[in-house]
């Protein structure tokens, strides 16, 4: 079947962002404000560490207040404002549900289709599906930019944009926030391109001898990667430097995005990166992880994507390039409606809830103004279409145009496959 898209920009908000402050509208809650969590919801569901030990779970309303929005009339937190404006592009998924509860487990699963590290990352997936446009950059490129001082940042890992089994040519190439985007990417002083072109020449020789002698598939790996470095000395430059954008584009993502690292700049690099053709653009925002202080922390985060995360999806569409991109955004799990720690009508905290999330999809293939499933009235458990984990990547497969039963890599005497051995279905009702 042919593809909607022909790239993807995955906005992980790497912590897990709280459903029931942002997405999941739950206005019933506010009589239970502080009463226990009823045993009928919580049904002996297994819990963090973190929690497991409190003497009660305290219901905690968002404090924050939900307006509609669009055409559609979502309901959406004053938190996202920018967002807001283009919710009649998105299909948000409310029901998302993983196995894992907590975070390297749970990014590991939502990245990689598995739990247990080692498996190529949905990134990889596609660049060894589907390759790159662009012979200058590579066909997955990672970000990861700076987040708010209050933001409590979990730890990044190469396993979220590694190759796994999959030959190392297609793991993700992450730009530096801050100072040159890749390093040594200039050459020294001395030393002119064609100083380095008769450098690798004779180098690609030496190698491909090893490979006649020793067959081993990472030698080939390392000559294409000696190769797109040297093209890149002159693609990432040009990329990188945003000055050519109009005054117009640049004030719509927000005035960070004149500051290298930063989620804003990040943003229009992912348009960039897609519009020059590379297939697949992951920016991982960390700092959404709020067992306490809730409400400054996670105010804290929205206030540093959400104008960003909006101009890209209308800069995006006013290219034309929505047509052919799919953005993705979401995080590894979602939060508990009970309180952690302290609660109070201005403060709280929440823990990890792995039974219900919400994540959102807009662009190519994609069913704008669309929203999936429902949670019960204390968004704790999923009572109308559950979508895992593992569903969502299949339909970005399919978005792409894989059949995610059929993309399949031998290793260790089986087919692997992102979205793992179990019956896995595509999530039909957010297509167009």
């Amino acid at each position: 079947f042919p593809p909607k898209a022909k790239s993807v920009i995955y906005l992980h908000m790497n912590g897990a962002p709280s459903q029931i402050d942002l997405w999941d509208y739950k206005p019933q809650l506010r009589p239970f404000f502080d009463k226990d969590l009823p045993d009928s919801i919580r049904m002996n569901q297994r819990l963090s560490t973190m929690t497991s030990g409190q003497g009660r779970f305290p219901v905690a309303p968002s404090k924050f207040a939900f307006a509609q929005h669009g055409q559609c009339g979502r309901w959406v937190s004053e938190l996202l404002p920018h967002t807001a404006q283009v919710v009649d592009d998105l299909a948000l998924i409310k029901t998302v549900h993983t196995n894992a509860i907590n975070h390297d487990p749970a990014c590991t699963f939502v990245m990689t289709g598995s739990e247990i590290p080692g498996k190529a990352s949905i990134g990889s997936w596609l660049a060894y599906g589907l390759g790159s446009e662009n012979n200058d950059l590579p066909a997955f490129v990672v970000l990861t930019p700076a987040f708010p001082s209050t933001g409590n940042g979990q730890a990044l890992y190469h396993r979220l944009w590694g190759s796994g089994f999959l030959p190392t040519r297609y793991s993700g190439v992450a730009l530096r926030g801050v100072g040159d985007p890749v390093l040594y990417l200039e050459n020294p002083p001395g030393v002119e391109t064609g100083d380095r072109r008769v450098m690798l020449d004779a180098l690609n020789k030496l190698n491909e001898r090893h490979y006649q002698a020793f067959g081993d598939p990472e030698i080939q790996t390392r000559i294409a990667q000696y190769e797109m470095a040297f093209r890149m000395q002159a693609s990432v430059p040009e990329l990188t430097d945003i000055s050519s954008e109009p005054e117009a584009i640049r004030a719509m993502y927000g005035p960070a995005v004149s500051r290298s690292g930063s989620f804003a700049h990040a943003a229009l690099l992912a348009r960039r990166l897609v519009e020059r053709g590379v297939r697949v653009v992951q920016i991982l925002h960390r700092g959404w992880d709020q067992h306490d202080n809730l409400p400054v922390a996670l105010k804290n985060q929205c206030e540093d994507t959400d104008q960003a995360t909006g101009a890209l999806i209308r800069d995006l569409k006013q290219r034309g390039l929505l047509d052919s991109t799919l953005v993705v955004w979401g995080g590894e799990f979602g939060r508990t409606v009970y309180s952690q720690g302290r609660l109070t009508s201005e403060t709280y905290g929440r823990d990890h809830h792995p039974r219900n999330f919400c994540m959102w999809l807009a662009g190519a293939g994609v069913r704008p103004g669309t929203s999936l499933g429902e949670t019960d009235d204390f968004s704790y458990n999923v009572v109308e279409n559950p979508v895992h984990v593992n569903e969502l990547n299949a339909t970005i497969l399919h978005l792409m145009g894989i059949d995610h039963e059929r993309f399949t890599y031998k290793f260790q005497g089986l087919d692997q496959r992102l979205t793992g051995v179990e019956p896995t279905k595509v999530v039909k009702a957010v297509l167009a």
